[in-house]
């Protein structure tokens, strides 16, 4: 390792210049309270390793102090602590360590030290008491290790002003991509330009993948206060407008607004001021009136039912609002649910107006408006609503319905009214009394749901990890492990189709926590293994493979020939990693 690498030698010249300010702080001090601070700075262990050194040692002579006592306590207090770490790294080099892993150590070892004892103050001294930026600052954020660092110190110490300056170096230099998750980034408005513009590029160009696995890092920046949040509305809004990429950036326009109504920002009025509401009063005050209770009420969607079935109805968006839509689809699709019947084609009709209807704009005006779906949806959405307010059928009475949902769950409105009947249904305390077999037919449709719409596998996913978690204390044990393996089959079809990563994240954190019992566990991994075949994906073998190892897991599935599937796949992530 270089000597140099963790402080032996330091440009001593480039400081020498700082000495010398229009006005020294040590004019308005006697000598001798300047040589007793520079003594106890020298007393200080090591301090002749600190770049200040020689900036004291002028201090301390100019005001009379004497040389010997300066000798005496800095070779005292040396006690060569970066030189002794730089010689241990070397004997483990010399006894054949990898000098990567060497350097890796110290730096993760040196990285914990700074994260216990960082002083915010102190950090903040060094623009304060120095001229421009330190030299030794701009050569660490060229390594990811040390912007890594300072983004933990920055989500630590939001109020530093040293680190705030950091963040906006590393941005400047190009490595915004990086720090979106930083709430940092959130206070400068450069900074926080550069890293939304690199953020929206990165979803664009990644598309549902990454939009799968960026789109909650983007969100917690976005909703990091009512400002980020509105600025990003703004872009968002203005970029829609453009040619190209429209309906990606209207989803992630959506996905934005669901995280900042969860979060509790002014989601509703911003995004209805964005929309033009304010060119159709009467609309906009329905629309603030049912998302802010959060229920739908008769009156309000009779004055939206008036508007949007006129010749000339407001614009689609301000009815496509998620929480809106939400709202329709519970009210359409729980079991249970009261609707007035003199009102219910209101409610459907909305919804299907708001799902299929297309619309094109330009300079403001309105140039073409397509309904040919309406008549087909709304009446997807009437049979399924009847089928779906029989929240109590059994299986038998399901079974005959069945072809009916099939027929018109490929209508993206119904899959979703689908499964939020799905999750409504399998919480009632009583629909176990009622399954008469171990795979209920309600999880048979998601299968289909999964089948049709990709865009919501992971609303698929995140209901099936919620029925999956659920201890269900009414079932016998055996009955628990039968009904989580229909769960898991179901989790299975779903990876079958693409969804991969976010299951296995959810399969590893199982295993991490013991969450979930190994038998389940050893049975999921046999139903992937008999789907799988190579080459597999890096991110699939980093997450899969350690379940793979786990011999509490698969150690009962190999046997001492290496034909079963478990060897197998070790034996091909041992030979790709030989290649």
């Amino acid at each position: 390792m270089e000597d140099d690498e963790y402080g032996d030698d330091y440009d001593y010249d480039q400081n020498e210049g700082h000495a010398d300010e229009d006005e020294d702080p040590d004019d308005y001090k006697d000598d001798d309270t300047i040589q007793k601070e520079c003594l106890e700075s020298f007393g200080s262990k090591d301090y002749i390793m600190e770049p200040g050194v020689f900036k004291d040692l002028k201090r301390y002579f100019k005001a009379g102090g004497t040389p010997e006592q300066v000798v005496v306590l800095l070779s005292e207090n040396y006690t060569a602590l970066a030189q002794t770490v730089n010689l241990f790294a070397e004997w483990l080099i010399f006894t054949g360590v990898n000098p990567t892993e060497v350097q890796q150590m110290v730096e993760d070892h040196l990285k914990l030290l700074i994260l216990k004892h960082f002083d915010p103050k102190k950090a903040d001294t060094i623009f304060t008491e120095g001229e421009g930026t330190p030299a030794w600052l701009e050569s660490m954020i060229q390594h990811r290790t040390w912007r890594a660092l300072f983004y933990k110190l920055a989500e630590a110490y939001p109020d530093c002003l040293m680190l705030n300056f950091t963040i906006k170096l590393i941005s400047d230099a190009g490595h915004q991509g990086e720090i979106g998750s930083v709430s940092t980034a959130c206070h400068e408005i450069g900074v926080f330009s550069k890293v939304l513009q690199t953020s929206f590029h990165q979803l664009l160009e990644g598309g549902e993948e990454a939009i799968v696995k960026h789109i909650e890092e983007l969100s917690k920046m976005v909703c990091y206060g009512e400002h980020t949040f509105m600025y990003a509305q703004v872009m968002l809004s203005l970029l829609t407008k453009e040619d190209g990429g429209a309906s990606i950036i209207r989803r992630l326009c959506q996905e934005v607004q669901k995280a900042g109504k969860d979060k509790g920002e002014g989601v509703t009025q911003i995004t209805l001021v964005l929309s033009a509401a304010a060119l159709y009063p009467r609309a906009c005050q329905a629309l603030v009136s049912m998302i802010g209770r959060k229920a739908l009420n008769p009156a309000d969607v009779t004055i939206l039912f008036n508007m949007y079935s006129s010749e000339d109805p407001p614009p689609i968006e301000l009815i496509r609002m998620p929480q809106l839509l939400k709202l329709f689809i519970k009210s359409l699709f729980k079991p249970g649910a009261v609707i007035n019947p003199d009102h219910k084609h209101k409610y459907i009709f909305l919804l299907a107006f708001a799902t299929c209807a297309h619309e094109t704009w330009k300079k403001g005006k309105r140039i073409s408006m397509i309904k040919d779906e309406m008549k087909t949806t709304t009446q997807a959405i009437e049979k399924v609503h009847a089928i779906c307010q029989k929240g109590d059928k059994g299986g038998t009475e399901l079974l005959a319905e069945l072809d009916t949902i099939f027929k018109h769950i490929r209508f993206p409105v119904v899959a979703m009214g689908v499964i939020c009947w799905v999750e409504e249904v399998v919480a009632d305390p009583g629909f176990f009394q009622r399954m008469t077999d171990t795979t209920p037919l309600q999880l048979i449709l998601l299968d289909e749901v999964i089948n049709c719409h990709q865009l919501m596998h992971k609303e698929v996913l995140d209901l099936l990890v919620r029925l999956f978690q659920d201890p269900y204390p009414q079932l016998d044990v055996l009955l628990q492990m039968e009904f989580k393996k229909t769960i898991l089959d179901r989790i299975v079809h779903l990876m079958s189709k693409g969804f991969v990563i976010p299951i296995v994240e959810f399969v590893v954190n199982c295993v991490n926590t013991q969450a979930a019992d190994m038998s389940l566990i050893r049975y999921f991994v046999m139903e992937v293994l008999d789907i799988i075949s190579p080459p597999y994906s890096s991110d699939f073998v980093q997450l899969f493979l350690p379940i793979i190892q786990n011999d509490d897991i698969t150690g009962s599935l190999r046997n001492e020939e290496g034909t079963d599937s478990v060897s197998i796949f070790l034996a091909h992530c041992q030979s790709e990693d030989g290649g």
